[in-house]
């Protein structure tokens, strides 16, 4: 007869909320054989801030900024999906000097949000010192954006209509500086960990979920590709005129823990290679479209999903015709993509839960919202 604790031989255990390893407020009821994990329950809601209910009692201008303090690493893409919503309500579109400095700071807040996945998920398994070396490259990026808005981590970049601000002096000189700075530091970082073997150890095999299960839950973003599925809505449903720059996705084939990691080391790659595109094609002209000072959408709604680098980021915004949205409903990537842990997780070690926790790469903000 085995040992048994309370006439079971499982054993039930909190992990979090006040956890180093599940990146914020994050509370996983785990079951537990020993060291290994037989189910996971995940309880959220403890950063909840309203932010739907929010929106819903502000004007469509003054909801721009609450966006960004959702997923606060990718702040910057917060405010792009939300600005498409609400032009799509008006019909109106972005001038083409607003639609690529959109495009230049987005991908750069996408490497900025890789850099802060990758130290942490290092962090998490007990490498440290990557955490340090991935800081002093976003640092690169947190000077543009608070030259250009003045914010380094909610960065409130956009209008409904355009941008926020006019381009500073050297901005496009600076964006060349840091993309030459950061490119050769992905490759070293890969030096440091790919072919080291308690890297490969701590991730290969573990956490594995392929194309099919990913599309049961709803997975999107470095998850759903590192499975073999090449799909990314910058080119499946281009937006902001992403149809125009060349640029590859990244795909895996064992949908598992190393994949991914994999998979987002190539997308900073490919970020740059976009970033270089299109900070040589800024064209000249206003960076406001035509929207009104008071605005009221005709009656109606919209959906509007971008790829935010976690995965697939929507807004479905409802207009009952006055100046603030009836129904506003955010379509976060960290909360769907948070659904496959229990299915990643089970038989795994708790030692290797931590890896998956950190290879969602989840943001309690957007979570709980």
């Amino acid at each position: 007869m085995p040992d048994t604790f309370l006439d079971s031989t499982e054993l039930v255990i909190n992990m979090g909320p006040q956890h180093p390893s599940t990146h914020g407020v994050l509370r996983i009821i785990l079951k537990l054989d020993g060291e290994k994990v037989t189910g996971t329950e995940c309880v959220i809601g403890y950063l909840h801030r309203g932010v739907e209910k929010i929106g819903e009692n502000r004007t469509y201008q003054q909801f721009v900024p609450y966006v960004d303090r959702m997923d606060y690493c990718a702040a910057v893409s917060n405010g792009l999906g939300f600005c498409l919503a609400v032009e799509k309500l008006l019909n109106v579109e972005a001038p083409p000097r607003a639609q690529v400095v959109r495009v230049i700071l987005t991908e750069l807040n996408r490497i900025a949000s890789h850099l802060i996945w990758l130290g942490t998920h290092c962090l998490d398994i007990g490498a440290i010192t990557p955490l340090f070396y991935v800081m002093r490259e976003r640092e690169e990026i947190l000077n543009i954006y608070e030259k250009y808005c003045g914010a380094r981590l909610t960065t409130h970049a956009f209008r409904i209509g355009g941008l926020e601000y006019e381009l500073y002096d050297g901005f496009e000189a600076e964006v060349k500086a840091a993309c030459d700075f950061i490119a050769p530091k992905i490759d070293e970082y890969e030096q440091l960990l790919t072919g080291n073997r308690i890297w490969i150890g701590r991730l290969k095999g573990i956490g594995v979920l392929n194309a099919e299960d990913c599309k049961q839950y709803g997975v999107t973003g470095p998850m759903l590709r590192a499975a073999g599925v090449k799909w990314d809505l910058r080119k499946a449903q281009p937006y902001s005129g992403y149809e125009q720059y060349e640029f590859d996705i990244p795909t895996g084939e064992n949908g598992d823990t190393y994949d991914r990691y994999l998979v987002r080391m190539e997308e900073m790659r490919q970020a740059i290679r976009i970033v270089r595109q299109a900070v040589e094609r800024i064209p000249e002209g206003p960076i406001m479209g035509k929207v009104p000072k008071v605005m009221k959408p005709p009656v109606g709604e919209a959906y509007v999903s971008i790829e935010a680098p976690k995965g697939e980021l929507g807004y479905f915004v409802v207009s009952d015709g006055t100046t603030q949205p009836y129904r506003v409903r955010v379509r976060p990537p960290s909360f769907v993509n948070l659904q496959s842990l229990d299915k990643m997780a089970r038989g795994s070690l708790v030692a290797d839960l931590v890896a998956i926790i950190g290879t969602i790469d989840i943001v309690l903000g957007e979570v709980d919202r």
